[in-house]
């Protein structure tokens, strides 16, 4: 499985399959069940963390003890490589949205990776600036756009990063509950809830089985406006 799961590391998966035998013993598999934390934020950066199988929520907790869902990491995705890199505390607390498997290597076995195989430094570099941005359009958002739009973009972010088609739907991959979407947002359960009610009497979301599917030209459209 570990070699598998570098395989989808848009870090990792640069390497060919000698290379990446190789590395593979250098990581070591953890296993985490339904919201179990991965570590918590200000931990010791001793560890850089991708996803094997399963979800896992990247949190903060504001003064008050509000959880703010800032990402959701699927398989073949890092946490908080630039912290690790850095030798920062975790800005974040990692959880597992469901039963959850990982993969981690130590910053001394990564270090020593990075010096032996140098276009890896490229691909880690490509990607924390992937998560500037990422970053940069949250804050953006929440800054300048309606709550519904806001909703609206993460559903369509969600779908095409996790989605499956479903009927003239595509049915994002994961259990969200309507107040994980508004702590993604920065929004109120209650408002989410009544844009999530408008979006279904247009007919554009549905909800089965704790995932909710939506009309992905439709969303797109809304957005556009």
């Amino acid at each position: 499985m570990i070699i598998e799961t570098l395989k989808k590391s848009k870090i990792f998966s640069v390497l060919n399959d000698e290379e990446l035998t190789s590395v593979s013993s250098l990581f070591q598999q953890m296993k985490f069940k339904n919201s179990e934390y991965i570590f918590m934020e200000e931990d010791s950066p001793d560890w850089i963390y991708v996803a094997s199988h399963g979800k896992v929520k990247m949190v903060k907790f504001s003064q008050e003890g509000k959880e703010v869902i800032l990402e959701i990491k699927m398989p073949g995705e890092l946490f908080c490589c630039a912290a690790v890199l850095g030798k920062r505390p975790y800005p974040d607390s990692a959880q597992a949205m469901e039963p959850v498997t990982v993969i981690r290597i130590s910053r001394k076995n990564l270090i020593k990776i990075l010096d032996e195989y140098p276009m890896l430094h490229l691909e880690i570099a490509r990607y924390a600036n992937e998560k500037v941005s990422d970053a940069q359009e949250m804050l953006r958002s929440i800054a300048l756009e309606r709550v519904d739009q806001r909703i609206a973009a993460m559903l369509v972010k969600l779908a095409e990063k996790t989605g499956i088609p479903d009927a003239g739907y595509v049915k994002i991959d994961l259990p969200l509950t309507r107040q994980e979407i508004a702590d993604m947002v920065g929004t109120t359960s209650e408002t989410c809830i009544r844009a999530m009610s408008k979006f279904q009497k247009e007919g554009i979301v549905k909800s089965s089985d704790k995932r909710i599917s939506i009309k992905l030209d439709s969303f797109k459209k809304l957005l556009e406006h």
